[in-house]
C-alpha cells in the first residue's frame, strides 16, 4: 500500500474517493443526480496519480481492487470462484460465503465478504499452521512467512497511526512485530482475524462499531490490549 494514487479513505467525507467507490461497488445507493462511475472497473479508471510510488504507506481500498482485477485477468477466473476453489472448499467450511457484487456482477474485493465466525477462525488457523489445514496445503508456507515477517516499518510509520506503533503492512495484513508474532486482517467496523503463532492463538471477531476507521481507532485502544492479554495468558501455561 505504497502506491501514489489520489484516494482519500475518509468514510465521513461525502466527497472522498472511498465514498464514490462505495457507490460504484454497490455498498451505498447513489445520491440524487449522481453521474459518476457505477461499476468498480469504471471507478478504478477515474483514479489519478498523487505523489510518488514507494514512498510511504497509506491504506487505500482501491489498491486491493486493482490487485484483484489483475488476478482475475491473469487467471481468467472471477474472484468468488478463485476463493471457492483455492481456499473455501479446502478449508472444509461450515457455511457458504457471499460477496457483494456491483451492477455487472463484479465482486467487491476491497470488502463486503460475508461468512460465519467459525469459518473466519478456520481461515486464521490455517495461516497459524503455516498454510496447511485438513491435510491440504492451501497457501504455500513461504507466502505465510512473507506475511508474518511484515513489510517496511519506516514506510508504515509515515502513515501516522499512533495506536499501532512499530507495526507494518504486508500482503493485506497488518503486522505487529510483537513477541507473539501477531498479524491481523482488520475491518473498518471492528471485524478482525488476529493470528498469534507464538501463543498458538487465533481470534475471530465480528463487530459493528458505528465509526468506520482503519487506523487510530478507539477500537485499537481497547481491543489490541485484550488480544495481547489473552496471548500472554496462554504463553504462561
Amino acid at each position: 500500500m505504497t502506491i501514489g494514487v489520489q484516494y482519500v479513505e475518509n468514510y465521513t467525507d461525502p466527497l472522498a474517493e472511498v465514498r464514490t467507490y462505495g457507490i460504484a461497488a454497490g455498498y451505498s445507493p447513489p445520491p440524487p443526480g449522481y453521474a459518476g462511475p457505477d461499476t468498480i472497473f469504471d471507478f478504478l479508471r477515474t483514479l489519478k496519480k498523487q505523489g510518488e510510488h514507494g514512498q510511504a504507506f497509506a491504506y487505500k481500498t482501491c489498491n486491493t481492487e486493482v490487485l484483484s482485477w489483475i488476478v482475475q485477468r491473469i487467471t481468467g477466473t472471477p474472484t468468488a470462484q478463485l476463493i471457492s476453489e483455492r481456499i473455501w472448499q479446502k478449508l472444509g467450511v461450515e457455511e457458504d460465503a457471499y460477496i457483494i457484487v456491483d451492477r455487472i456482477g463484479a465482486a467487491a474485493c476491497g470488502g463486503g465478504m460475508n461468512l460465519c465466525l467459525r469459518d473466519l477462525a478456520r481461515f486464521g488457523e490455517m495461516l497459524r499452521l503455516g498454510g496447511v489445514f485438513n491435510g491440504h496445503e492451501i497457501v504455500p508456507e513461504e507466502v505465510v512467512d512473507g506475511i508474518a515477517n511484515g513489510g517496511d516499518r519506516e514506510h508504515f510509520a509515515r502513515a501516522g497511526y499512533t495506536t499501532v506503533p512499530g507495526w507494518s503492512y504486508r500482503n493485506q495484513f497488518w503486522v505487529s512485530h510483537d513477541k507473539f508474532g501477531a498479524y491481523t486482517a482488520r475491518g473498518i467496523h471492528g471485524q478482525v482475524c488476529w493470528i498469534a503463532p507464538k501463543a498458538d492463538l487465533v481470534i475471530a471477531r465480528f463487530a459493528s462499531h458505528p465509526v468506520a476507521a482503519n487506523g487510530n481507532s478507539i477500537l485499537d485502544k481497547i481491543s489490541l490490549p485484550a488480544y495481547a492479554a489473552l496471548a500472554e495468558h496462554l504463553m504462561r501455561e
